[in-house]
């Protein structure tokens, strides 16, 4: 309470005294002991009143003690069980878990983790991948302003994300290694990398690169060989010691038929070899037997132009040519579809054979775009020319219909550089991205898809496109799901197929421990979006007729399936509308592999390099004794008393009012029982 609400107080209780007073003291002729009831009700009545006008504040110190946060994060992965040590990650949980000194010196929360982090239900080690990296990053973010030791119990074996071993300044936690399994070395052979494109073409030699790997001490020897099916279709007799450890060997093969190929590659295993699930691989390969050529024609040079080109050859279906418009007019008949990269005067006559021949073309327009060209070169659409220009912000349209697009964050993407001014359509068109200027949505169109004459059409408004790519990097640290976004509108506009009702987005094949997921798109008559359609996939196991029916789910504006953990083998779907006879098929492949299995021991180098960058320390699953003692003996972990502060108003405290209330009803009462009323 501030010295100004102190006089106040004083000033208000005078005052109130005072006028009770003169009321019933100042020649009143009541008799002595009715005066001074009557007089200190009326103080209190009037005090109280003067009081609430004043609200003075008050403070309130509210002291608790906080204890550190121990968080436990058990690795889920079947690396554990195949390594034999899923009854001590048990062990060593219910040991730290359970202590009672523990217990009385933190808070224990308790994690599992594969490729993402989760609260712990039970332990079952089935998670197909591991992600130590990710799930330190999100213990990191979560406990950032606690003092939280983070005790990790893993084999350190990680299948999926970056580097862990250097990522303690991203948690800013001690990190305690739990190491489950041992130092043990032994002899085993490996295929520790396969390099091969996703995409070959027919008939086309396409090329495999194999890491092979030895440990051990004795020299011997060993073949290499692929199988497609059940016939060899390369071998190579291979020699290992203990100086040469590894050998890279590079083939060539030749699919002569279209579709999904797979294949093997395998060691002949060692005698007494204990892991032979890592000496062999399968992979497979998509036959194509022709590519997608895409002209890329542009006046000038411009980042936008290698974003571009990056992102849509990521598919190796697809291939750019950047060129000047004259040099695309002598090949006009090469491509399948034609990017327009801020059309000027030079474009002229580009723009009258894509409307002569009907051409599927994609344009972009920038700060040095001719508009008054584009629109007199087609009616489709009109920009109106101001010569200005503005930075807007991309909107998502969530209820985009043409096909299916990833709902990407773009609202946090940069603006790109468009010409100030409306643009009105003549033809329909959907709008995948409209134009928003602080956060104001504008309902004008900054990239959208028509069509006229039965040729596909997009047009973005804005350039810096490559600042997205840069963005979607930075938000996921990969490219991939910005160029996936520019690869489905290119596929878009440079397919003939006609609009369906049912969309449908899936692989050829996924390897063994990819997420299987199966998108879809469901539209009413008027290709409305419709987001309470009843679909399902009927899935058929092509080598033993096993059918399986799953619902997909909304999520994000797209159906979903996810069939992860279905085991390897060939594929048949049909995903069907559960009352309109509507109905979309496909086919994939699931190949065998296990990278969980690959594993001889845990990566104790790793877990004991992350230990001494966090300063913290790394035990062995026989060593929880020790490590308890360490975190009860460490002064970094000790319960801080806290205080918290709170200022209340007086005019909060409802028993004032109560007090003056009953104040005035007993003076008035008191009153009218002696008849002074």
């Amino acid at each position: 309470m501030t010295e100004s609400s102190v006089f106040y107080i004083i000033l208000a209780f005078t005052t109130a005294l005072l006028l009770a007073l003169f009321q019933y003291v100042y020649k009143s002729k009541l008799n002595a002991r009715l005066k001074a009831i009557l007089t200190v009700l009326r103080t209190v009545s009037i005090f109280g009143v003067l009081l609430l006008l004043i609200n003075p504040k008050f403070e309130s110190n509210t002291f608790y003690d906080e204890k550190p946060t121990l968080v436990v994060a058990v690795d889920n992965s079947e690396s554990i069980t195949y390594l034999e040590q899923d009854k001590n990650a048990e062990d060593a949980l219910k040991l730290l878990s359970d202590n009672s000194e523990i217990q009385k010196r933190f808070n224990i929360e308790s994690f599992s983790f594969g490729k993402s982090l989760n609260p712990i239900d039970s332990l079952d080690f089935s998670e197909l991948q591991s992600n130590i990296s990710n799930v330190l990053k999100q213990i990191g973010e979560v406990y950032s302003n606690q003092v939280a030791p983070v005790v990790l119990l893993s084999d350190g074996n990680q299948t999926y994300g970056t580097d862990y071993s250097f990522i303690s300044s991203s948690v800013n936690q001690p990190i305690y290694p739990v190491i489950l399994g041992d130092s043990t070395v032994y002899t085993d052979l490996s295929i520790k990398q396969l390099n091969v494109n996703r995409y070959v073409f027919l008939k086309n030699k396409f090329p495999i690169e194999i890491i092979a790997n030895y440990n051990g001490t004795e020299s011997i020897s060993t073949e290499l060989k692929i199988w497609s099916g059940n016939t060899v279709v390369f071998r190579k007799p291979i020699e290992f010691d203990a100086t040469k450890t590894s050998e890279f060997i590079t083939t060539t093969l030749a699919p002569n038929t279209v579709g999904v190929k797979t294949y093997r590659v395998e060691l002949t295993p060692l005698n007494k070899e204990k892991n032979t699930v890592n000496n062999s691989k399968n992979f497979g390969v998509e036959v194509i037997d022709q590519k997608t050529n895409i002209a890329l024609v542009s006046e000038r040079l411009h980042p936008d132009l290698g974003t571009l080109k990056k992102s849509i050859e990521s598919n190796e279906q697809r291939s750019v040519s950047i060129l000047k418009p004259n040099e695309y007019l002598s090949k006009i008949n090469d491509f399948q579809l034609v990017i327009l990269y801020q059309p000027n005067n030079s474009f002229n006559e580009v723009l009258k054979e894509i409307t002569n021949q009907k051409l599927n073309s994609f344009t972009i327009t920038g700060n040095t775009t001719n508009f008054s060209l584009l629109n007199n070169s087609q009616s489709a659409y009109k920009q109106t020319v101001t010569n200005q220009s503005e930075d807007f912000q991309p909107r998502l349209n969530r209820n985009y219909n043409t096909f299916i697009i990833d709902n990407l964050n773009f609202e946090d993407y940069p603006p790109l550089q468009s010409e100030f001014g409306t643009i009105e359509f003549s033809v329909p068109n959907a709008i995948i991205l409209s134009k928003s200027v602080n956060g104001i949505d504008t309902n004008q169109p900054m990239l959208s898809t028509f069509e006229v004459d039965n040729t596909k059409h997009a047009l973005l408004n804005g350039e810096g496109i490559w600042r997205w790519r840069a963005q979607s990097y930075l938000e996921s640290e990969s490219f991939n799901d910005f160029d996936n976004f520019i690869g489905k509108l290119v596929q878009y506009l440079s397919s003939n197929k006609k609009r369906s009702r049912l969309n449908i987005d899936y692989k050829s094949f996924y390897n063994g421990n990819d997420d299987v997921i199966i998108s879809a798109q469901y539209f009413n008559q008027n290709y409305e979006f419709d987001n309470s359609a009843a679909l399902t996939i009927v899935l058929k196991n092509k080598e033993n007729d096993a059918i399986r029916e799953v619902p997909l789910l909304l999520n994000n504006g797209n159906y979903n399936v996810d069939l992860s953990g279905i085991s390897a083998g060939s594929y048949d779907f049909t995903i069907k509308h559960n009352s309109e006879a509507i109905a979309a098929s496909g086919s994939f492949e699931v190949l065998e592999y296990n990278v969980e299995q690959q594993f001889l021991n845990a990566d104790i180098e790793k877990l004991q390099a992350l230990a001494t960058n966090s300063n913290g320390n790394a035990v062995f699953n026989t060593e929880i004794d020790k490590l308890i003692s360490e975190l009860l003996n460490d002064s970094r972990y000790v319960t801080i008393q806290k205080s918290t502060k709170n200022i209340v108003p007086l005019v909060d405290w409802k028993y004032l009012l109560a007090l003056i209330a009953l104040s005035l009803f007993s003076e008035w009462f008191i009153r009218k029982y002696n008849g002074l009323i």
